[in-house]
């Protein structure tokens, strides 16, 4: 079979115009960014305003191993799957980070028959969404800075600033530095860092504000630092939120693509879901519900991860719900969940594929703790046997888990055809109504990470480190307390501890940091050794990347 790359560059694309006329699209509700990508007005959530919604389709996962679950392939082809079978469907999904495209994933545009394009621009400047995040941020930071060189009438404490600096890419090496080294015109020396930009606070503003007007009030909000006498500091105190939202007025805006079976796609924000709630844009969510008969969306990583951040920060935000879930696994998977080795993953393992299924038991446990209805996807590998599927079959069906066998990764759209069937049958069986939140944000904040810990990651209970705790009382004080919670904890795990797989038992989650963010709404747990800035493997994809003579791209895969 071809390599993803090559699939997607003898993909039958239409134009973009084209794309945008079949969504019933008028040609002044959208900018065209080349043939094949455009900008949407965000003036069209306001004309569709009376337009009811479709069917919003969530697509999460069990806890990610490196023998990959292919959560966007099973996200793209379901959306193509269910256009196939006569249902009006539009895909949202994240636009793609550098770090990891770079890093370990080396593109996440789907895969197989499965794909959004244009594959390599999507997977790498795209629109320049990333770009205008990154400029905004790094805007507030040199105004900080230049702040602090020019006199600092806000009287801010230069060891308590807690804006860092942002970079779209794994580079470690500038997770701790010092700047303004060289004398006294080269600016005030501090402590700084980087974060990755789809950590920035706002990525996590822009996938949650619905209007611009809600962006600049949301990034005036968000907390720079403090003064010398311990007083919060604001971007609205220091003026910069007009400029910010100058290069973000764009970035706002979803981007309209299409996968190889010409099924529209919005692909739209990123924030990762182990440091950030992890889901699309709300507005690219609203935008595909208006448009479509059916929504699928997915959220990052596992569900213990991505779907509960949907569900606590997005939908409460938003005010939708999913009128389905579909938990995606592998045969693979769940068989290192069950102490499987990476290297015989080939091999039949029936009784590691037994243990490991304890993983999406407990997945499948929390969706159901909001009376969700929910499918599982299983995403077929070539080195499935027929009896390991059958014994996966057969335990879902002992816990009453609806499932269906997934090949859309060498089928396309045909190839989740079962699974687009039952995702309609539950759809339309119990329709999409409002549901309660795990928890309240006018609850502590300890009884909201019990709640998340309890439910999500079957824990014993949340423990806080001496820091966490001092700066809880800070967070009270000022009154940041009431809002939800966004855990930042390992995607690999249940649990805080990354080797701990399967469904471990007898842990606690510590909670080492707390920190607010205000312009987001939500106040960031860390937990583990959870970091803000990735760094890259040993092997890196980039050395595995180059362009020919044509400007044509390998390695993308």
């Amino acid at each position: 079979m071809p390599s993803d790359i090559e699939i997607a560059r003898s993909a039958g694309m239409r134009r973009i115009g084209d794309i945008a006329d079949g969504l019933g699209l008028a040609e002044e509700d959208w900018e065209g960014y080349g043939r094949y990508k455009a900008k949407i007005e965000l003036s069209v959530l306001t004309r569709l305003h009376e337009r009811p919604y479709g069917k919003l389709v969530l697509v999460t996962s069990i806890n990610p191993t490196a023998a990959g679950e292919g959560k966007t392939t099973v996200s793209v082809g379901l959306a193509q799957a269910l256009n196939r079978t006569g249902r009006k469907t539009v895909l949202a999904l994240r636009e793609p980070s550098l770090g990891p495209c770079f890093g370990m994933k080396g593109g996440a545009a789907g895969g197989g028959y499965s794909q959004v394009v244009p594959m390599e621009d999507i997977n790498l400047h795209f629109t320049g969404d990333m770009h205008a995040v990154t400029a905004a941020h790094n805007l507030l930071a040199a105004l900080i800075d230049n702040h602090l060189q020019q006199g600092n009438s806000l009287g801010m404490d230069p060891r308590r600033i807690v804006w860092k600096r942002a970079v779209d890419m794994n580079d470690r090496a500038l997770r701790h530095i010092v700047i303004g080294m060289g004398g006294r015109t080269e600016g005030v020396v501090r402590e700084d860092g980087f974060e990755i930009t789809v950590a920035s606070e706002i990525m996590a503003i822009l996938c949650l504000a619905e209007t611009l007007g809600e962006l600049k009030e949301a990034v005036s909000r968000m907390l720079i630092g403090y003064t010398y006498d311990g007083r919060p500091v604001q971007v609205k105190d220091l003026g910069a939120q007009g400029a910010m939202t100058v290069l973000l007025k764009d970035a706002l805006k979803p981007n309209l693509v299409q996968t190889l079976e010409n099924t529209p796609a919005l692909i739209h924000g990123g924030p990762f879901a182990n440091i950030a709630h992890g889901c699309n844009s709300l507005i690219a969510t609203r935008m595909a519900l208006k448009l479509g008969d059916y929504a699928v969306t997915e959220a990052g990583f596992g569900a213990d991860l991505g779907a509960e951040k949907f569900l606590n920060i997005k939908c409460r935000k938003g005010g939708i719900a999913p009128a389905v879930v579909v938990i995606v696994a592998t045969v693979r998977a769940l068989k290192l969940h069950g102490g499987a080795s990476k290297d015989n993953l080939a091999e039949e393992g029936l009784e590691a594929l037994r243990q490991g299924f304890s993983n999406l038991e407990k997945h499948a446990e929390s969706i159901r703790a909001y009376g969700l209805p929910l499918v599982v996807a299983v995403n077929e590998f070539p080195t499935d046997t027929a009896r390991e599927v059958e014994l996966l079959k057969q335990l879902c069906s002992e816990q009453g888990i609806p499932v269906e066998l997934c090949r859309v990764w060498a089928q396309g759209g045909e190839g989740g055809v079962a699974l687009a069937e039952t995702v309609a049958r539950l759809a339309e069986e119990q329709p999409a109504q409002p549901f309660d939140c795990l928890y309240g944000v006018e609850e502590s904040i300890p009884a909201k990470a019990e709640a998340i810990a309890r439910t999500f990651y079957g824990a014993d209970g949340v423990v806080f480190a001496d820091k966490a705790r001092r700066q809880m009382e800070e967070l009270v004080r000022n009154g940041w307390d009431k809002l939800p919670l966004c855990m930042a904890k390992t995607q690999y795990s249940l649990s805080d501890a990354p080797g701990r797989v399967g469904r471990p038992s007898g842990f606690a989650i510590t909670i080492r940091e707390l920190k607010p963010a205000l312009g987001a709404g939500f106040i960031v747990a860390l937990t583990g050794d959870i970091l803000r800035m990735p760094g890259l493997p040993k092997v890196p994809a980039a050395l595995r990347m180059d362009v020919d003579d044509d400007g044509a791209v390998h390695g993308l895969f």
